[in-house]
């Protein structure tokens, strides 16, 4: 039977040698990971099934990244609850501190997860590891808890949207505007519980970072998982992290897919979702005069080193605007070490821009970056449902670096072209 790449290695985890969408199947879990949030979640039940002990402690990682460095007293209950759990079960796999970063970002960079992997983890954007040939998505805290103890999940078998990338981007176009075009073709449910599966030639004009992107936000057309064929920059980024020896599966020649869709990179333009779904898309001129209040640069979506050298090189002897607050979070040490040793810091904290340490913190409306009514952001995170970055009567607006960046100096939503002109 024809099976696609996704079917191909949840076939492999479950001991099947074929199956079809819509099955019902028990499969082997690779990782299983949590945060500060979700995680004290599936502890509790945990706990409420009596068990002695977790399923592999190697094999589970607890990243403090959302309210860290802890903003409140519960934040700071959370975290310690997953650090004891984590040290009665033997769990070497918890990161907190200056050994944490932004877990999406993190685990890629410390090899934890390789091409052929199955990963569940309590957040919706687990689904990010795609980027590197495994399926990965987001579960509930409870479906976390039983993977702790059972090193199992179970799922419905999806279909597949092909996504077929052509042809080279252009100038100021990241990962983000691809992402953000595709979710506006189909909408934030056009690809509910399917695989969104890109090949194509244009693969090759897309960096590691670029695919981690638009994994990340998979979610967000309502897909299961977003996955990427294994080449030659996936196995030089897993050797470079030191993953463990990869397996690589391709989607048979005639496997099955619910639709297909072309997407011609060149055509690809800066991109920014308006309130308040990531599918409420528009391209510059289409856009007006929409003064800024904030911009964020940073998250499991765009605070790589890639991310914060586009937003740099927009920001590089300019200021930030008067009356607008630009904050840029690096997602781990690493990429906070490599940002001061490029001295992308220096430009940003010249700009008038404040740096923080790695946390989710403003994309969930956390902290460092709260919204207050009717207030405005241009952000580089995933969502900007209402009321996502503080008060329900703020707006985000979503983008790449570039264009945040470039909001930063002009003080509105502006394309980078704008700063050079």
């Amino acid at each position: 039977m024809a099976m696609t790449m996704t079917q191909k290695i949840l076939a492999a985890h479950a001991g099947r040698d074929s199956l079809c969408a819509g099955e019902l199947i028990l499969v082997d879990v690779d990782r299983v990971l949590g945060n500060d949030i979700t995680a004290p979640v599936a502890i509790a039940e945990f706990q409420k099934m009596n068990a002695a002990s977790v399923f592999d402690a190697e094999k589970i990682s607890l990243v403090m990244d959302h309210f860290v460095p802890n903003k409140d007293i519960k934040a700071a209950e959370q975290c310690r609850l997953c650090r004891e759990f984590a040290a009665d079960m033997g769990i070497s796999g918890f990161y907190e501190g200056g050994g944490m970063g932004i877990e999406h970002v993190l685990l890629p960079e410390l090899g934890l997860v390789t091409a052929g992997d199955v990963l569940i983890g309590a957040d919706s954007h687990s689904c990010t590891y795609g980027a590197l040939g495994a399926f990965s998505t987001g579960v509930g805290s409870t479906d976390m808890a039983v993977g702790m103890v059972t090193g199992k999940a179970w799922f419905k078998v999806p279909s597949a949207i092909q996504v077929v990338l052509r042809g080279k981007r252009n100038k100021w176009v990241s990962g983000k505007d691809i992402i953000l075009h595709l979710i506006g073709q189909i909408g934030v449910d056009g690809a509910l519980y399917e695989s969104l599966e890109f090949c194509g030639e244009g693969l090759s004009n897309l960096s590691m970072d670029d695919r981690l992107c638009i994994c990340n936000m998979a979610i967000e057309a309502g897909a299961k998982n977003g996955i990427f064929p294994v080449d030659d920059k996936t196995l030089a980024f897993l050797t470079e992290a030191g993953a463990k020896p990869p397996k690589s599966f391709e989607a048979d020649a005639d496997a099955a897919y619910s639709r297909v869709i072309a997407i011609d990179l060149s055509e690809v333009r800066p991109t920014v979702a308006f309130p308040h779904l990531p599918e409420n898309i528009r391209t510059f001129g289409q856009i007006g005069e929409i003064k800024i209040d904030q911009v964020v640069i940073g998250s499991c979506t765009n605070g790589r080193l890639a991310d914060l050298q586009a937003a740099a090189a927009v920001l590089k002897g300019r200021k930030v605007a008067k009356g607008v607050r630009a904050i840029v979070i690096p997602a781990t040490p690493k990429i906070y070490l490599q940002a001061l040793e490029l001295e992308l810091i220096k430009i940003f904290v010249e700009s008038g821009a404040v740096v923080s340490a790695p946390t989710c913190g403003p994309c969930l409306g956390g902290h460092m970056g709260v919204l207050a009514k009717g207030e405005r952001a241009i952000s580089t995170t995933n969502r900007n449902f209402v009321g996502r970055m503080g008060h329900p009567e703020s707006e985000v607006y979503l983008s790449g670096p570039a264009v945040a960046a470039a909001s930063a100096v002009m003080g509105r939503i502006a394309e980078p072209t704008e700063v050079f002109a």
